[in-house]
């Protein structure tokens, strides 16, 4: 009841303050030599200390009585051998298997941090480490996790931030599988993380992961970034390309910026003081229409009124409102009406900005209309992993190696199920 391993039973039970001691001990057996196979006689046992899951806020320690057998047989070479009980812990290990286990649910589920977890256990840092990570290699290298997954998500992460004692590229690339269940809902989970920000370093991982795999991708989601759209043009073939909706809308808000920007500086000769139209409104022309109140309305009709230049400001505006609102359609195809006529008049707008923008659409096209072909598909829970993974990166204060980094990400993204 006490350690739920029928193989083991508990002989005595000490607790203290801050420490219980739990003696166990295995049934007697006959033995034989694992090499020859002959009937070994006892040696006796020893008593190999243990750390396993704490008790409350008690550590708790488990003193194994360990068996112990000599091989009678003179030309045999194996001498003295001692019982292994697999359940309760690995060769040559110091931490026994449930902690090891529990250890690894509560750095997926509770946050945890590997110092935290060995300071319960009462072990080393490098200790539970080195317990745990080998269980981690263990899931990273199944291949079955890959399986089913028929829509892919990538986007780039920066694991560290110039620090000089790690190697290698600081920006990485990562999967995320964004396949929906029987109700629609998608479930990100994290598929993996390869070094580099470029088409090869996506095209790799996709060739790795088999023909079988690819095929079985039917969408992918990406940000507007050429490398990762030629990875899955030619990765990819029988996939369709999405262009995510958010990043889509930032570039129509990154627009009306930088002409309010533009105009400042002509009308005014500096970027802005207190008092002057235009920065009053910044706020506000960043926002979606619909959420406006009626004060923010009128202060955003007296700026555009205050002069006429202010006008290109309000037409680049309007644009990004009509950008914003294709998306924001309830039915696909008038949003796929609204996508379309963006796309026929944009890069015929007098104002510059908004025509580049117009133009960037236009060779994202495909991608660009296939939101509204795959029933809204998004890069979003891609962008949504990288909080996750943020959050445990500062949990741990950083990192330096990037072998752990990503064993450790991939747990708490979900990507390693023990």
């Amino acid at each position: 009841m006490l350690l739920g391993l029928p193989d083991v039973r508990v002989e005595a039970v000490e607790r203290d303050q801050d420490r219980m001691t739990v003696t166990v001990s295995t049934p007697w057996q006959l033995m034989g030599c694992p090499d020859c196979g002959v009937v070994a006689p006892s040696r006796g046992r020893r008593r190999r200390v243990l750390h396993d899951v704490p008790h409350g806020d008690a550590r708790a320690r488990l003193v194994w009585r360990q068996r112990l057998w000599r091989c009678p047989e003179g030309a045999c070479p194996r001498g003295t051998f001692v019982e292994q009980v697999l359940q309760l812990v690995a060769p040559r290990a110091s931490i026994t298997a449930r902690a090891v286990a529990w250890a690894i649910g509560q750095l997926r589920r509770e946050h945890a941090t590997i110092a935290g977890l060995a300071r319960r256990l009462g072990v080393f840092w490098w200790a539970l480490w080195r317990a745990v990570r080998p269980e981690l290699e263990r899931l990273a290298d199944d291949e079955s996790r890959f399986g089913g997954v028929t829509s892919l998500g990538v986007d780039e992460h920066i694991w560290h931030h110039g620090d000089r004692r790690t190697k290698g590229p600081k920006e990485l690339t990562g999967m995320v599988d964004l396949t929906r269940d029987d109700q629609g809902r998608v479930h990100a989970r994290l598929l993996d993380l390869v070094p580099g920000r470029s088409k090869k370093a996506y095209a790799d991982w996709l060739t790795a992961r088999g023909q079988e795999f690819r095929r079985g991708v039917e969408v992918a989601a990406l940000d507007p970034f050429g490398g990762y759209k030629s990875a899955i043009d030619d990765q990819l073939e029988d996939a369709t390309a999405v262009l995510d909706a958010f990043h889509v809308v930032k570039l129509g808000t990154a627009v009306v910026d930088e002409v309010r920007r533009r105009v400042q500086q002509t009308t005014t000769g500096h970027r802005g003081r207190s008092g002057d139209p235009l920065l009053g409104i910044q706020t506000i022309l960043r926002a979606g229409a619909e959420n406006l109140t009626e004060k923010q309305q009128a202060r955003l009709t007296r700026a555009i009124n205050a002069h006429e230049a202010h006008e290109e400001v309000f037409v680049a505006w309007q644009c990004a409102q009509q950008l914003r609102a294709a998306y924001r359609q309830q039915d696909l195809t008038e949003g796929r009406a609204l996508a379309q006529k963006v796309l026929a008049t944009f890069h015929s707008c007098p104002i510059p900005e908004v025509a580049r923008l117009g133009r960037t659409l236009h060779r994202w096209r495909e991608a660009f209309l296939a939101y509204f072909d795959t029933g809204r598909s998004s890069n979003g829970p891609t962008e949504a992993m990288n909080g996750i993974i943020e959050l445990a990166r500062r949990l741990a204060r950083g990192y330096r190696n990037r072998d752990n980094y990503r064993l450790r990400m991939l747990l708490a993204g979900g990507g390693l199920t023990p």
